[in-house]
Parts: C-alpha cells; structure tokens; sequence
C-alpha cells in the first residue's frame, strides 16, 4: 500500500529537492514511473542523452518510489548506484524511467529502474541502487 501519492511527493520535492529533474508520472505499489522532457542540455556530441541524465532520472525515480512506500522522508539517501548502458537513448525523444522496489527493509531499499526512449522497447539502461533510510528510533 502506498502512502503517498504522486501529487504529494511532487510537492514535498519541490520543498526538499527543487532541482531534480523529470516529472513524476505515477507511483505504485514499490513502483514508480517518471518522464524527462529531453532538452540540448540533457544531450552529450551525437545527439544521445547523457549518462548524467539518465543516470540522475533514475535516482529521483527510484527515490519517489520509496517515498510512495515510508511517506516524505528527506534523509533517505543513495548509497550505491550502477548504470549499465543498454543502447543508444535518442535525443528527439523523451525520456522514461520504470522503477520498481525489489527490497524495502528497515535500514536499506534496494530497487532497478529501467529507462526507455519514449516510444520504444527495448530499454536504453538499468540502473540498480541502493538506498539507506534514516533510523526511526
């Protein structure tokens, strides 16, 4: 059961997180999906988005599926995170993010978020990452 919504999480990020990037496009149980408009600053020489961008759309993605889950809590924070680059992701095209939970302990949340090109396939990376969560002692 999620225990906020995409709207609150919207508005909790704009207090906590106002730089983050992509728009929030629905959260679920231990999931949620996220959409990044792609602009020239989001794209690396061959007109390919960057792997910041998508490397930090993952992130965000997979921390609004965690808040969806244990409600605002701005000191969860990411420990680990690897990127594997799957395919060329398109400059002309949005990008989305898919992530989804695979553990949601007491100290840690562990999840994969797979990014696309809006309008195909075949994802363009996974993203794997780990967050801690703050003690609630």
């Amino acid at each position: 059961m999620t225990v906020m919504t995409a709207a609150a999480i919207e508005e909790f990020l704009e207090e906590v997180f106002p730089q983050r990037a992509g728009t929030i496009e629905g959260v679920g149980e231990h999931r949620a999906t996220m959409s990044l408009a792609i602009e020239d600053e989001h794209l690396r020489p061959g007109a390919s988005v960057s792997g910041p961008t998508l490397m930090g759309l993952a992130d965000v993605c997979l921390y609004v599926a965690i808040l969806a889950q244990i409600g605002p809590e701005p000191m969860a924070v990411t420990s680990d995170l690897h990127c594997r680059f799957l395919r060329r992701p398109r400059g002309d095209r949005d990008l989305i993010a898919n992530a989804r939970l695979l553990k949601l302990g007491r100290r840690l949340a562990v999840g994969e978020v797979q990014l696309f090109s809006d309008g195909e396939d075949d994802p363009v990376a996974l993203v794997t990452a780990t967050y801690v969560l703050p003690d609630g002692d």
